[in-house]
């Protein structure tokens, strides 16, 4: 039988092992398991941003969200700080989560998560706050502007954090602007210049400025000008027949473009008014004949102006005979005469190099017939001829 006192030193043994034991155990737990866990969080201004604290373990102690000047929001379930925007979304042992509605630039900085064992144990967190930017603004735009104009578009944004980024389009296209960024508070005011020499080409031309932010990634700003440019007319005319003839219908047409638009236009032939007002009917840009006849004849001119100057373009019209022109028509005449003269010497120069390869042919049969006699041969033959040939010029030429 084991003594009393044997026993009761066996069990306190036993209970100091335990003990031991669930120290070491609880050791394990506060090291790792019982430090608070949390997320750095971006929410844009006017926004909901939601805090969120966990602890794996937890021996029902207690959990803690302080605002970054160390103001307690909420102890456990139990809130601390009056603030209509700040909502309890879930407490327990091993959960704090808050949410802060409608937030401001000043709720942004470092938020803190305690746990209060011994010693307390904290995490951070960092709110940050998205400045929306402000609706984009154009400046400078002149109405209307000049062709030759230099002017200089503006475009402005205010309340972005961080900066915001401006582009400029023209139409579709994206032009590149200058631009600058001035700190305001806690927010910035950004500035985009576009430098333009204005060219008729520009009027109606749309010049777009967009805003580029984070927190305009579901409603994107922009702002959009169109250009209105006034120039000096231009003027071209156009004809309803390329080779007009007698007893045929003729439309001239007077095109011109400038702004303001160039009406009314003046028609006149060779320097004076239009001599046949009953044939000759000018109707807004166009001047009609309804039959031509070879006193059409002359130059036609139309003037178009407006405030900024004056512009014109002439046509001479020349009417032709459809007798002397035939059916085929004086293109396909000339066309045929050029055909014809290409033939013809082409010919000439054929029977030309034809004539020219016989007769040196010939030469060389002739004076190898020549050489022939006595002649071993054919190089020998045509060496011989040479020689007899100048025997006979001699000869020739002592008779």
């Amino acid at each position: 039988m084991i003594p009393k006192h044997h026993l009761v030193l066996t069990l306190c043994a036993v209970y100091g092992i335990l003990l031991k034991v669930t120290a070491q155990r609880s050791k394990l737990r506060g090291s790792s398991g019982q430090q608070p866990l949390v997320q750095n969080q971006t929410v844009t201004e006017g926004g909901t941003a939601n805090m969120t604290c966990r602890v794996e373990f937890n021996d029902q102690t207690s959990l803690q969200w302080s605002n970054p000047t160390q103001q307690t929001l909420f102890f456990g379930d139990k809130k601390a700080l009056r603030d209509n925007r700040i909502e309890l979304v879930r407490a327990s042992w091993s959960e704090l989560t808050i949410s802060i509605n409608e937030i401001t630039l000043a709720d942004e900085g470092m938020y803190t998560c305690s746990l209060f064992t011994m010693p307390v144990k904290t995490a951070k967190a960092y709110l940050t706050v998205l400045g929306v930017p402000e609706k984009p603004e154009i400046d400078g735009l002149t109405k209307p502007a000049l062709e030759g104009d230099e002017i200089t578009l503006t475009c402005m944004t205010h309340g972005s954090k961080p900066a915001a980024d401006l582009r400029w389009f023209r139409n579709e296209k994206e032009i590149k602007g200058a631009k600058e960024v001035n700190a305001s508070g806690k927010t910035f005011t950004v500035t985009s210049s576009l430098q333009l020499l204005v060219d008729r080409d520009d009027d109606g031309a749309a010049y777009t400025c967009k805003v580029d932010h984070a927190a305009l990634l579901q409603t994107p700003q922009q702002a959009t000008e169109v250009l209105e440019v006034h120039y000096a007319p231009r003027v071209l005319i156009t004809r309803s027949l390329a080779f007009p003839q007698e007893g045929q219908y003729l439309r001239l047409e007077c095109v011109s473009k400038g702004n303001p638009s160039p009406d009314p236009v003046l028609w006149t032939k060779d320097g004076g008014e239009l001599p046949d007002l009953d044939r000759m009917i000018v109707q807004g840009r166009e001047l009609t004949f309804s039959a031509l006849n070879k006193t059409d004849n002359g130059t036609y001119r139309c003037v178009a102006s407006n405030h900024l100057g004056t512009s014109s373009a002439e046509y001479i019209l020349y009417v032709y005979d459809p007798n002397a022109m035939g059916q085929r028509g004086p293109d396909h005449a000339l066309i045929g005469g050029v055909v014809a003269v290409v033939v013809f010497v082409t010919l000439c120069l054929i029977i030309f190099l034809g004539r020219y390869l016989a007769r040196h042919k010939g030469t060389y049969l002739t004076n190898e017939a020549k050489g022939a006699d006595d002649a071993p041969d054919a190089d020998t033959a045509i060496i011989n001829a040479e020689g007899n040939t100048h025997a006979e010029e001699k000869k020739e030429y002592f008779i």
